[in-house]
């Protein structure tokens, strides 16, 4: 299942109910105390109540109620649910999605008591009709009353069955009036039902700004403990043959000491026997992280510390989930910026999109921090402010919104900047800077995209922040553009009048649309086999994300062909190669394998131009 939409009402700073829509990637941005790490704090409670605990001053000061609500809805909904060995239904059958579709369940908290008690809810559109409405929460014996009562006849259902005997009932009934109702999930099927779907939930695991990164602390010993037990449990055999081994001489020497005894004091070495009070332990080990210097990670900067940390936590998070089978899991990392240089939160900023892309994965993240804040995709953006009667607001970005977390956060554009490179999207992006580096160690006068502060490159569709940042200052800025457009295979080609457009403006700036497809029919498929290990051939019009991604899909073991796969699984997937080529496999690119990809050097052509208008 996949988090679609969290609801907070009277939760800390929350007082009215909130609906917050939730994407593969989001990212919460605000000012300090505003509620960022609250969202990610409820999500802990609502799953898992362990890092985070729900507790009596977690109500909103401003009101007197002391129950607190924490929902979510999902999509993505398993197709039948099973509740005995006579029995199956689904969610749709039972009447428990939401007027949208959706599954989508409250917990409610009562925060009075000196530990709140949780109540489990369904928020369905259910038949309200009386006779039909309290299904769910009836044994069998009573919905066999209920179906006399009614006067259905029964020869034709399986009264072993209660969805059966729910299902003859409500055709009985010309109109069940739906209506949103309230279904608490603690009797008789509606438990049976919420027993089956926790174990389909996707895992939470929160990541906290203020986790502890010492050597020693428990978290992080607890993956290496987990290393260290699996290990010993891979030489098994070996331990108990050493054992039996050190058993066998330490009571040859027991057995000679006592013998010696019997001629000294024979009645004292009677009394005495040879024995083991314990097997020995093998899990004694104390496994460290260390570099080639063999410092240990306490002893490391704290942005290294908790560099590593955080991959622990994700290695731990897999763990889990292989052990619990559960189909996905949410990561929710608080500040993921906190001690990290420039540098590191871009990679950090690239690996936690990576992340968002896997199949049945979700990444939330919060931050404040203008460096990371600009390298944010803007659909991802959820911006966190206090209306003017003091209520928290959690918004989507449209522009206006984008304009002022711009403007708070201080995501500005760089003065330095006398060239900007427009092309379609993030990846293409990715590419040409790559290309550059190439092509600028036969070549000084190419400049290398990405580290010249004289030009930007831009994706058009302002991926991130600080690209429609950039977009918005460019429209007045007068500076020359470079644009570079993918021919694809439309005949004319789509970006076509765009390109004529931009060619006679008159000012300098140009336009291009490449010779082949997509940026990506210039990679090299020596490189491309260099990163998956696989061989394929292309031609020049050829989709190559979708060949790459085809054939990964093929080579995974699963049951299920391409075709098969639901057009969303099909498109991450796609989306998931077209990011490795044109970081992984680009960075892979020789000056020999770009000449032998682009014979008629027009990645060159373009990078002079480029270079043409620095100053």
């Amino acid at each position: 299942m996949r988090l679609r939409e969290v609801i907070l009402k009277n939760f800390r700073a929350y007082k009215s109910e909130i609906r917050i829509s939730i994407s593969d990637l989001t990212a919460f941005i605000g000012r300090n105390d505003i509620g960022k790490s609250t969202i990610l704090e409820a999500l802990e409670i609502f799953f898992n109540n362990s890092i985070v605990k729900i507790e009596g001053q977690d109500p909103c000061v401003h009101t007197s109620d002391k129950i607190v609500v924490i929902g979510c809805v999902f999509e993505g909904l398993p197709d039948q649910i099973v509740l005995d060995a006579t029995s199956s239904t689904s969610l749709k059958e039972e009447y428990l999605l939401n007027k949208d579709g959706f599954l989508e369940i409250h917990k409610e908290y009562d925060c009075s008591l000196k530990t709140p008690k949780e109540t489990v809810y369904v928020v369905a559109y259910h038949p309200s009709v009386d006779k039909a409405n309290d299904l769910l929460l009836l044994k069998n014996s009573d919905l066999k009353k209920r179906i006399a009562e009614l006067g259905i006849d029964d020869s034709s259902i399986d009264q072993r069955s209660n969805p059966s005997i729910r299902r003859a009932i409500w055709a009985s009934f010309s109109d069940l009036n739906l209506a949103e109702t309230k279904i608490p999930l603690n009797k008789e099927d509606a438990k049976a039902i919420w027993e089956n779907l926790v174990k389909a939930l996707p895992i939470y695991a929160l990541f906290q700004a203020d986790r502890p990164s010492k050597d020693e602390d428990a978290e992080i010993q607890d993956p290496m403990k987990l290393a260290v037990s699996e290990a010993i449990k891979s030489v098994e055999s070996d331990l108990d043959r050493i054992k039996n081994v050190v058993r066998d001489r330490v009571m040859e020497v027991a057995e000679r000491t006592l013998s010696k005894l019997r001629e000294m004091d024979p009645d004292l070495a009677q009394q005495l026997s040879p024995s083991f009070k314990a097997d020995p332990k093998w899990d004694g080990f104390k496994l460290s992280l260390t570099g080639d210097d063999q410092i240990p990670i306490n002893k490391r900067g704290s942005g290294v510390r908790r560099l590593i940390l955080l991959n622990f936590f994700r290695a731990e998070v897999e763990r889990k989930q292989s052990v619990t089978g559960s189909p996905g899991v949410i990561y929710a990392i608080e500040e993921p910026e906190t001690s990290q240089h420039p540098s590191n939160q871009r990679l950090i900023m690239e690996s936690l999109c990576d992340l968002s892309e896997q199949e049945n994965c979700q990444v939330m993240i919060t931050t404040h921090v203008p460096g990371l804040a600009g390298l944010l995709p803007i659909d991802s953006i959820r911006y966190i402010f206090r209306d003017e009667d003091g209520e928290n607001n959690v918004t989507v970005g449209d522009s206006s919104i984008l304009k002022r977390v711009a403007d708070e956060l201080g995501v500005i554009p760089d003065e330095r900047v006398q060239i900007f490179v427009c092309v379609e999207g993030p990846h293409d992006v990715s590419i040409l800077k790559h290309f550059s580096k190439v092509l600028n160690s036969i070549d000084k006068s190419i400049p290398v995209l990405g580290v010249d502060q004289r030009i930007a490159v831009l994706p058009l569709g302002g991926s991130t922040l600080r690209d429609w940042v950039y977009n918005n200052y460019l429209k007045s800025l007068g500076k020359p553009e470079i644009h570079i457009y993918d021919r694809d295979t439309e005949n004319p080609p789509k970006y076509q009048v765009c390109c004529q457009e931009v060619n006679a403006r008159g000012d300098g700036s140009q336009a291009f649309l490449t010779n082949k497809r997509e940026m990506e029919n210039y990679l090299h498929p020596d490189a491309i086999s260099e990163v998956y290990g696989f061989e394929i051939t292309f031609g020049d019009y050829d989709d190559v994300p979708l060949i790459v991604a085809r054939e990964v899909h093929q080579r995974s073991g699963s049951p299920n062909t391409w075709d098969s796969l639901d057009p969303e699984v099909q498109k991450k997937k796609v989306s998931r190669a077209k990011r490795r080529l044109n970081n992984e496999v680009a960075s892979k690119m020789t000056i020999e394998r770009i000449m032998q990809q682009d014979p008629k050097n027009e990645i060159k052509m373009w990078l002079q131009e480029i270079s043409k208008k620095l100053r």
